[in-house]
């Protein structure tokens, strides 16, 4: 069984401008990624895809290889599963074959090896796509609302039961963005990753933050020098 690692880092980002080159710990988020694919045992090669030539000198500065992907696959809307396949399709016209396709987006890097070779564990014949998620601090059962037209308030999830305490509402979880695994021909053959059989690796809140805006990214700091401190 081969194992490819790609990280998909587009240039554009309206949530956090410039947010896969942004330091982190004095490395770029892409940097984190590119350095935790380096340790898990059985990825064979690291390839980053982007438009961007900045983020293509930076990936090819920790050593990982570059996928050229299409501009219209790097836009606001674009698809990020049309990225997946772009980049299979890149590497079997360079006769890359392998089994298992590793996600390692740079969202989320304060991650650890044990929680993505969990994930790469989980993977065999009768699963298709195994994500990460972590458990929600809201749940739909009980403090989640949308507003309907008429502008009354609903729970966002009804499920005929009423909960006055979230302790006693169903486990919601929160997806996030720690790593994804699948097959090329899983993901060659799919719309949507739920079309598959898809479990889940539960990973802790301080571990699966993921970095879409300043906030997020002070709250990553904050950790990161929590957990210096507490190791010097």
């Amino acid at each position: 069984m081969k194992t490819v690692a790609f990280i998909f880092a587009r240039g554009g980002s309206k949530g956090l401008p410039g947010k896969n080159l942004i330091s982190l710990d004095g490395k770029p988020l892409l940097g984190h990624s590119i350095d935790l694919a380096k340790k898990i045992d059985e990825v064979s090669e690291i390839f980053v895809s982007t438009e961007d030539n900045s983020i293509a000198r930076v990936a090819e500065e920790f050593d990982a290889q570059v996928i050229l992907r299409p501009k219209h696959l790097a836009e606001d809307n674009s698809p990020e599963l049309l990225s997946w396949k772009h980049a299979i399709l890149d590497l079997k016209e360079k006769n890359i074959e392998f089994n298992k396709f590793l996600s390692i987006p740079t969202s989320a890097p304060l991650r650890n090896v044990d929680d993505v070779q969990s994930c790469l564990d989980l993977l065999d014949g009768s699963v298709d796509v195994v994500i990460t998620i972590t458990e929600s601090q809201r749940s739909p059962y009980f403090n989640m609302v949308n507003i309907q037209k008429d502008g009354y308030v609903k729970l966002l999830s009804e499920d005929g039961t009423i909960y006055s305490r979230r302790q006693d509402a169903p486990k919601s979880y929160d997806l996030t963005t720690v790593a994804y695994v699948s097959t090329p021909d899983f993901i060659l053959s799919s719309e949507s990753l739920f079309e598959g059989r898809v479990k889940a690796v539960s990973i802790p809140r301080e571990r699966a933050v993921d970095i879409d805006s300043e906030m997020d990214l002070i709250f990553a700091e904050t950790i990161i020098k929590l957990r210096n401190s507490s190791n010097a």
